[in-house]
This record gives C-alpha cells, structure tokens and sequence, in this order.
C-alpha cells in the first residue's frame, strides 16, 4: 500500500482588520406627517390629568418634535433647542417661532420644555468656562422664549474646588441669566444623582441653591424632580416613598416642582451613577411609579419620560406612556 501523501500546508488567509464598533447614536427615524394617522398605542391621552409625554428628537428642525410628541399621544413634550454637546449656539427667527407654534398647535400637547446643554457650568471656578456658560444660558433661555416653551429644564454645575463657593457661583449665574433674557419660560433646576462633584443631588443642597435667587426672580425658578437621580443619590423611592416625598414637602416645598422625569435605573439605590432604564424593568421597579402617577400631591404637574428609546423610538415611548397611564388609572 503506498505510503499516504504529506498533507500540503495552505498558508492561513491574513486576518481582516477588525471593525470599529461605532459608539455615536444612530439617527432619528424621519418625523411622521403631522396628519398621518395615529398607529402607536399609547393609552388614552384624553384622560391625562396633568401633561404626560417624553424627549423627542429635533431632527430636520424644532418643528418636527410636534409631530413626534403626536405619534406618542403626548400631552407634553421635551426638545433639546440645538445639539446638546456643542457650543455652538443659534438663534431663532420668527418663521421658524411661527413653524414650530403651528405645528404644535396641530397636536394634542399642551405643555412644553427644553433641556439645556450638556457642557453648561455655572458652578465652575474656571471664570473663562463660567463667563461662556453664562452666555450660553442666556441663549438658552433665549430660545426658549422665542419658542413660547413653559420651562428650561437645567442641571447644576460642577464645583470642582469647594461646594459651597460652588452653590454661590451657581446662583450668580442663573440669577445674570435671568435678569438678562426677561420672558415666558420658568428655570427648572434638576436634582441630579451627585457624581463627582456635580450639585444638587439632595433636597438640602437644592433648596440652598433656591434660596440665593432674589425674591424679585424666585417664581422664575423651580425644581425638576428625576426618579433616577433622587434613587441614585440616595433617595428609596421603594421602601421610603412617603419619607422621601415628605421631606421634599418639608425641604423644596411642592409649589417648586414644575417637572417630574420619570426614568427607571440601572444603577443600585445611592450609586450616585446617573443611568435610566424602561419604566418597571429597572431597579426602582412598577410600585414607586404607581404611586407617583396616583399621588395627588403630583397629578398636576407635567411629567415626561427619558427612558431608553432602541430602534423603535415611538413605539417603546408609546409603550412607557401606556404603561404611566395605566398606572394613573389604577
């Protein structure tokens, strides 16, 4: 039997370059037309005691988040008023004021706001980076007036040295920020998760910041209560909900909360990690809501979501908003 052939040796192929996972956020889908049918169930939007809805997307221009707050049955909408993590500013004309009112006015939303910028910090030592958040504020707020929106929805700073020149230099900003831009939309200043040394992570801390603005401005500014930062700092909205809501009475007062985000977590109670999850899947959990949406202390006050939107960005919010309304109904 002749001996078997050596097997010959193929060179291995060169492995191919591994690709590059992108981490930017895919785009938003386009906006629906403002008259197209409604095919989202987000429960029964006629039956909102307070405005209900979520941060929707800006894409192709301010006036195409109407038709998105539409999709989602929304009472109430969110926008960012130019790209977040920019400097850049803009402003905004009357024709685009007048676009963006009218499409509104086509839907069923009736009250609105924006989230300022990401890079904003009113509370740094840095008197350059201060004096450029300041200005940025102010265009903020600017923008907001010219839209007709309700409130500006902002974090507070970062003191990076000390907290409580951090807090005074906080309060400075804001109160130049509103004596400059004089108009419709109220300053809602959000309790945060307390990371590193970003404010206002407690009642205290929120209520010390409050009480710097001058009484001539004070019922310009308010409180914008977020479920996942108060868990995240430390509040338990699930074994200590009627604690935490009463020592925010007894702190903040309810007459300041102008804005509820209801965002479940990722991150274990006093993580101070600032990381939303879908309503009920998180660990806050179903019964923290249920309470929140039938609390009569807050069945007035407008509530949006900022939960995580996948690749389905109307019909998972459309899912929270049914969910929420659910809950309201009992």
């Amino acid at each position: 039997m002749p001996a078997k052939k050596a097997a010959t040796k193929v060179p291995a192929a060169a492995a191919a370059p591994a690709k590059k996972v992108s981490t930017r956020k895919a785009p938003s889908p386009p906006a629906p037309s403002i008259a197209a049918p409604i095919v989202v169930d987000a429960g029964d939007h006629t039956k909102d005691r307070a405005p209900i809805g979520a941060h929707v997307s800006i894409a192709g221009g301010t006036w195409e988040s109407a038709a998105r707050a539409r999709e989602i049955s929304a009472t109430g909408s969110q926008i960012f008023t130019k790209q977040a993590n920019r400097w850049l500013e803009r402003d905004i004309d009357d024709s685009e004021s007048a676009r963006y009112r009218t499409a509104m006015s086509e839907t069923q939303v009736r009250w609105t706001c924006a989230h300022d910028s990401y890079l904003i910090n009113l509370a740094s030592p840095d008197d350059a980076l201060r004096a450029r958040s300041v200005e940025s504020f102010s265009a903020e707020l600017r923008r907001c007036h010219a839209l007709g929106l309700d409130a500006l929805v902002s974090h507070p700073g970062n003191f990076m040295d000390d907290r409580a020149s951090g807090i005074a230099r906080n309060a400075e900003g804001i109160v130049a920020a509103l004596e400059a831009e004089v108009g419709p939309t109220r300053l809602l200043m959000e309790l945060t998760a307390g990371q590193g040394t970003v404010l206002g992570s407690t009642f205290e801390e929120m209520a010390d910041l409050l009480s710097r603005i001058p009484a001539a401005l004070r019922s310009r500014v308010g409180v914008c209560l977020d479920t996942a930062h108060i868990w995240a700092a430390g509040y338990d909205l699930v074994t200590d909900y009627d604690g935490v809501f009463a020592k925010f009475g007894d702190l903040l007062g309810f007459d300041t909360l102008g804005c509820l985000h209801l965002n479940d977590s990722k991150a274990k109670l006093g993580s101070h990690l600032d990381r939303h999850e879908l309503i009920a899947e998180g660990t806050i959990g179903e019964q923290a809501f249920r309470r929140i949406m039938t609390d009569e202390r807050m069945a007035q006050i407008p509530k949006v979501i900022e939960t995580p939107k996948g690749d389905t960005p109307a019909e998972t919010d459309g899912r929270m908003l049914r969910l929420l309304r659910g809950y309201a109904a009992g």
